[in-house]
C-alpha cells in the first residue's frame, strides 16, 4: 500500500514519512521546496529519511505530473500535507492561497477519485474557526467566518472534499491541526522564533498583552493521529487534532525563559485582525474515531524542542 505524501519535505510531512518508512510502508514524497522558509531545511528533512522514499520535486497544481506519479508508483493512499502556509503571510495574497490550497487540493482529489483511491487524508487547520464564540472548538460548529485567506482557502478545500465524497464516494478524512510544534519545527512559527529571540536578545511582539491563547500540539501526537486516519477510511469526516489545553502567550514565553535560563525581551502590540483570541480543541471525535490520545503536555514538549534546538545548533548551556 503506497502512500503519496504531498508536502513530504516539510515539518509534518517528513515526520509522517519517517513513521511510515519505519513500519516498512512504501512512500512517495511530492514537494515543491518553496521558499516560504529556507528550502535547505526541507532538503535536510528529506536527506534524514535516507534512500527509502521516492522524492519528486514538483507542484500539486501540475496535474500531468501528479497523474504520472499515481500511474508509475501505484499510489493507493494520499496524505495531503502540502499547503501554502502562514495566516499573516496570506493577508495580501488571497489569489495565490486560493490557487495553491484550494485549487491544488481539488486537483489532487479529482485524480484520486478517478483512480479509486482507498483513502485521502487532508490536512486542514484550526484557523478555520476564526473568532469562535463557543469553546472548545467543535467540528459541529460552522466555521464560516475565517479571518484571513489562509484559513479561507483551507475551509474551501474542506467543502470540496465533502463534494468529492458525496458525488464520487471518495473517502476523505479532513484533519484540523492545532498549533503543531516540536523538534525540527518550522522556523517561522512561535516555538522556534521565541527560542531564537531569547538567545539573540531580539524583541518578541506580544499581542493583546500576551492574553492570546493557543492550543499547542506536539508533533508526535499529530503524526499518530494522521497515521491512524490513513488506516481508517470513514467516508467523509472532519476531525479536530489537538491537545485540548490552550495556554496564553505569556505563559508560553515564561516556560522558555525557565528552560533557557534567560529573560525574554517583549513589546506589547494590538492583535492583528487575522489573529483569533484563542484556539481550543475539542478532540473527543479524534479520541473516538482515531483512538487519539495526546501524550505530550506543553512543558515537556517545549523542553524537548529546546533540547533539540540546543543540540542541533550547538548552543552552549550557560548563557
Amino acid at each position: 500500500m503506497t502512500t503519496l505524501i504531498t508536502g513530504g519535505a516539510g515539518f509534518i510531512g517528513s515526520q509522517l514519512a519517517a513513521r511510515l518508512l519505519r513500519q516498512g510502508q512504501p512512500v512517495v514524497i511530492l514537494d515543491n521546496f518553496d521558499d516560504y522558509y529556507d528550502p535547505a531545511i526541507k532538503r535536510a528533512n528529506v536527506a534524514a529519511l535516507g534512500q527509502a522514499p521516492v522524492v519528486i520535486e514538483g507542484d500539486i497544481r501540475d496535474r500531468a505530473l501528479v497523474e504520472r506519479l499515481f500511474d508509475q508508483h501505484g499510489i493507493t493512499r494520499v496524505a495531503h500535507m502540502a499547503a501554502l502556509a502562514g495566516v499573516r503571510n496570506s493577508v495580501e495574497q488571497g489569489p495565490l492561497y486560493a490557487e495553491v490550497n484550494t485549487v491544488g487540493s481539488t486537483t489532487l482529489m479529482d485524480i484520486a477519485r478517478r483512480r479509486g483511491l482507498h483513502v485521502f487524508v487532508q490536512a486542514s487547520t484550526s484557523s478555520v474557526y476564526g473568532q469562535a464564540k463557543r469553546l472548545p472548538f467543535s467540528e459541529d460548529d460552522a466555521p464560516d467566518f475565517p479571518l484571513a485567506p489562509y484559513p479561507a482557502s483551507k475551509r474551501a478545500a474542506e467543502l470540496f472534499a465533502y463534494t468529492y465524497h458525496q458525488l464520487f464516494g471518495l473517502n476523505v478524512t479532513v484533519l484540523r491541526f492545532f498549533n503543531v510544534y516540536g523538534p525540527s519545527g518550522r522556523p517561522d512559527m512561535m516555538p522556534i522564533k521565541v527560542i531564537e529571540s531569547i538567545l539573540n536578545d531580539r524583541v518578541i511582539t506580544v499581542y493583546d498583552e500576551g492574553r492570546l491563547e493557543r492550543d499547542w500540539t506536539y508533533i508526535d501526537d499529530i503524526i499518530a493521529g494522521v497515521a491512524a486516519a490513513l488506516e481508517r477510511p470513514m467516508g467523509y469526516q472532519l476531525i479536530n487534532l489537538g491537545c485540548g489545553a490552550p495556554i496564553p502567550l505569556t505563559e508560553f514565553i515564561h516556560i522558555y525563559e525557565r528552560l533557557i535560563g534567560k529573560k525574554a525581551l517583549t513589546r506589547p502590540a494590538p492583535a492583528p485582525a487575522s489573529e483569533p483570541r484563542v484556539t481550543y480543541c475539542d478532540n473527543s471525535r479524534a479520541r473516538a474515531l482515531l483512538d487519539f490520545e495526546p501524550k505530550i503536555r506543553i512543558e515537556e514538549g517545549l523542553a524537548r524542542t529546546w533540547e533539540w534546538y540546543r543540540s542541533y545548533h550547538g548552543v552552549l548551556t550557560d548563557l
